[in-house]
């Protein structure tokens, strides 16, 4: 009787995948395979602040002309950690993909941007040498200059407690009425924006502080729309996951829900009723409306059950032709023509990409290319 040959580990030639000896899926062949999901990094400061105190309607003005308000109206979206974890697992730094059966898959711009309306295209978000080279102290003056709130201690660096900026957001509401002054609106605003980066956009490993080099930025609160967060946003993730797919990781952070809306174990999106429009309305907008799929704790579900499913995924699960919002982009409140440089699934200059659902981008094994592994 003969016997199959053993299954090779892969990946057969190491060209490409240079960092699979470090990689988690080498573990995983090793057979130290965690069953813990990896622990979330995702302060609640900010939604403890907003269930207490809604924001007042000139605040809310403000914010939405500065393009966040979306994520603050969407509110702390439901994640599922083993999900997330089995994903990660599959994510490869080298080539910014997840290595699915069914081929390679990556989160894109176009996702990020009709999902959650986060700017793709627009100024680079980046900080000049001189605030890179700032001290704390300076760090507390801008701070003291731009928000009317200089935290107290000298250790840290440029960061800054997100529960200290949320004592002082507090102390703040109750003045901020129809007759507060432009400034002090303006103050309460950049707190909670630094709350929005510190806890949902940009949270870093810490899980309690978010850094005030952001206020760079948030000098002058009309200029936000015209940077590209939805850029930083994607690239903060991907860095997040390239890390958190390498070695014996035990945390992750990064904008989650962005990762989550684009696996595709998620069911399709619900249509609207005929006649029903919105007036502003993400594709992410849909999940709270329709499905009621937000708050709450976090789902923790069978971590090696979602390990087999991702397993087992043909190509019969992945929709054929264009997504929903690629296909009627008025539906999500984005104009294609507006932006022709984001990447569509089926272009005629990329013969490689094929249809993808739910906003991933498939790509065949044998088209993917070495980008490098500079940013890492």
């Amino acid at each position: 009787m003969d016997f199959p040959s053993p299954a090779h580990p892969g990946p057969v030639e190491d060209q490409l995948l240079v960092f699979q000896g470090d990689h988690m899926s080498f573990f995983v062949w090793e057979g130290q395979l965690s069953m813990q999901p990896l622990r979330p990094r995702r302060p609640d400061d900010l939604w403890e602040f907003i269930g207490e105190h809604p924001f007042h309607a000139r605040v809310v003005a403000r914010l939405q002309a500065t393009g966040f308000y979306t994520i603050f109206e969407l509110g702390q979206m439901q994640l599922d950690w083993s999900l997330i974890t089995a994903l990660v697992e599959r994510w490869r730094p080298e080539t910014h993909t997840f290595h699915l059966p069914i081929g390679e898959s990556t989160i894109t711009l176009e996702d990020v941007q009709v999902l959650y309306v986060l700017r793709v295209d627009g100024r680079a978000v980046a900080l000049p040498q001189h605030i890179r080279s700032m001290m704390r102290a300076q760090f507390l003056d801008m701070m003291g200059h731009f928000t009317g709130y200089r935290p107290q201690g000298n250790a840290g660096g440029s960061r800054v407690a997100l529960s200290a900026i949320r004592d002082h957001m507090a102390f703040l509401h109750p003045d901020i009425t129809g007759e507060t002054e432009d400034v002090y609106i303006e103050r309460y605003m950049r707190l909670a924006l630094l709350l929005l980066f510190g806890c949902v956009l940009f949270p870093n490993t810490s899980g309690s502080k978010v850094s005030m080099r952001f206020l760079y930025h948030l000098q002058e609160l009309d200029g936000l729309p015209q940077y590209s967060w939805g850029v930083v946003v994607l690239a903060y993730l991907y860095r997040s996951m390239c890390r958190a797919s390498m070695g014996p990781a035990v945390d992750i952070c990064g904008f989650l829900p962005l990762l989550q809306r684009i696996m595709p174990l998620q069911p399709p999106l619900p249509a609207l009723a005929p006649g029903e429009a919105y007036l502003f309305l993400p594709l992410a907008s849909r999940w709270i409306l329709r499905r009621g799929n937000y708050r709450g704790t976090d789902a923790h579900h069978n971590l090696p059950l979602i390990r087999d499913v991702l397993d087992m995924l043909v190509d019969g699960q992945v929709a054929d032709g264009p997504t929903a919002y690629s296909s009627d982009p008025a539906n999500c409140g984005v104009d294609a023509a507006a932006h022709p440089h984001i990447k569509r699934r089926l272009d005629d200059d990329d013969p490689d990409s094929v249809p993808g659902r739910q906003g991933m981008r498939l790509r065949p094994a044998a088209a993917l290319k070495y980008t490098g592994c500079g940013t890492h």
